[in-house]
């Protein structure tokens, strides 16, 4: 009986607090600081930034007002500085060691899928299969294509479909990865083909999007015409 007393108190105490708050922003100027407040909270939980909410608002008050200031500038700079490095090199690490993982995953994966029946390998490394052949031209790599297409990584993931958009894409074919380039130009208009590219052909240690860096990704490409 004790703890729902107490557990109801307090749900009491936030309802009134809640209330007496938006009584509180009557003015202007105290939605446009909640506003604000709110963008800078909403802000601060995306990064993940961890601060202390109470220096935080300190810090505002006392620079909005001109009051004297717990560091100089410098100081401020220097600690800036030094937190910026610190988040660089621990996003350098993640980004290492996901690309470590990556390529491992890729070799193994390419390695396996060189065997399965119909799956045939350029001297580029670029995995290919035949889903259906076409009987129109062949695209060199300075002519316009137009294709549907479904990119997915290793997990199944899917990251880019132009058939869920339901609107095929154009591009210039020495303008995109050159696994594309490359594979693209063994398709007849009308075929459909998987594609295996390795990450050397792909989007490479960078990655790019929700491509991670050194990732092996698996094409669906339908070459329906060449403009």
């Amino acid at each position: 009986m004790k703890q729902i007393f107490i557990k109801g108190a307090m749900l009491s105490v936030a309802l009134l607090s809640t209330a007496a708050l938006a009584a509180e922003l009557e003015t202007e100027a105290q939605k446009l600081g909640y506003i604000i407040g709110m963008d800078i909270g909403a802000s601060l939980k995306q990064q993940g930034a961890d601060i202390d909410i109470d220096t935080l608002l300190e810090a505002v008050r006392a620079t909005y007002n001109g009051d004297p200031l717990a560091m100089t500038p410098e100081e401020a700079a220097s600690a800036r500085e030094t937190f910026i490095a610190a988040r660089r090199a621990e996003a350098e690490q993640q980004r290492a060691s996901m690309a470590s993982i990556n390529a491992e995953e890729g070799d193994k994966f390419l390695l396996e899928n060189r065997a399965k029946e119909g799956v045939q390998v350029t001297e580029s490394g670029l995995q290919y299969k035949v889903v259906v052949m076409g009987d129109g031209a062949k695209p060199a790599a300075s002519d316009k294509v137009t294709v549907h297409y479904r990119g997915t990584l290793l997990n199944g993931e899917e990251f880019d479909s132009s058939y869920s958009r339901n609107q095929p894409t154009s591009f210039q074919l020495d303008q995109v990865i050159p696994g594309w380039t490359e594979g693209v130009q063994l398709m007849p208009v009308g075929s459909k083909f998987m594609f295996y590219i390795p990450p050397n052909l792909a989007y490479g240690p960078n990655g790019g999007g929700p491509i991670g860096p050194n990732s092996t990704l698996i094409f669906e490409v339908e070459l329906l015409s060449i403009d």
